[in-house]
């Protein structure tokens, strides 16, 4: 699954709106209706100025992935396309794929508005599917595809299923496979996303800490101390292990 916590759309901080009316509200919400320009204005304007009720601004996110849902598919879908034919990382993936038996194509790499804050996800018995309303840039959405078709692969390869009866060993191995290869951790994105502690080691620390993420959000694991150590005793094997690639490849 790929790891949403760099990526959470904005909230903002501010003055209060004393320029617009204050709404009436219904069980503490201050988000109108958006069925007016002057409502989704209203709305907008609390939003940015930090007036917003985190309550109304969950409301305020959720009614805009709702209204751009078909653009933000339809965008995504385009990306996919594109990626599916030029991008190397996405075609070199796709072969190992088919070599094992496996098709991952246009027509079971969904195209989704996600409410849960996910980036994408993989399922064996589905496929893949990208958050059209959280994937916006073509680079981001090959990122969150090549991390998918990780999993894709170590599914074939290895047998593993992620669902929420899986070891967590296994979960964990595919989540530190999939960020080391999948090119999420280059340099490039964790220094535009405020994430580099250390530049030796910020490849290592961002595969790791998106590792323990994604375990930590499994229904079988406890908390954030198990995870830890899931990951720490998958760690040298599964981060070595760069199939089908000879090397991390970017």
């Amino acid at each position: 699954m790929a790891d949403p916590s760099d990526m959470s759309k904005p909230t903002t901080s501010g003055p209060s709106a004393a320029t617009i009316e204050a709404p009436s509200t219904v069980g503490g919400a201050d988000f109108l209706p958006s069925d007016t320009l002057l409502n989704r204005f209203k709305n907008f304007y609390r939003m940015a100025t930090g007036s917003m009720s985190p309550e109304g601004q969950r409301t305020y996110w959720a009614d805009a992935d709702e209204r751009y849902s078909a653009l933000d598919c339809k965008r995504c879908e385009d990306n996919r396309d594109y990626l599916l034919k030029y991008s190397p990382i996405i075609r070199y993936m796709s072969e190992n794929i088919r070599r094992l038996g496996g098709d991952i194509n246009s027509s079971n790499i969904r195209c989704r508005t996600c409410t849960t804050g996910m980036l994408g996800g993989f399922d064996h018995r589905y496929g893949i599917m990208l958050c059209a309303n959280w994937v916006e840039k073509r680079n981001m959405l090959e990122d969150v595809l090549a991390h998918e078709m990780v999993h894709a692969y170590d599914h074939l390869r290895f047998k593993t299923k992620l669902d929420h009866e899986t070891d967590l060993k296994h979960v964990a191995c595919s989540e530190i496979r999939a960020s080391n290869l999948s090119g999420e951790c280059r340099w490039s994105n964790e220094f535009f996303r405020n994430k580099i502690m250390a530049f030796t080691t910020h490849h290592q620390d961002c595969v790791r800490r998106r590792a323990i993420h994604s375990v930590k959000n499994r229904p079988n694991c406890a908390d954030e101390k198990q995870a830890e150590k899931v990951v720490d005793e998958v760690w040298q094997s599964c981060f070595r292990d760069t199939r089908p690639f000879d090397e991390i490849y970017r």
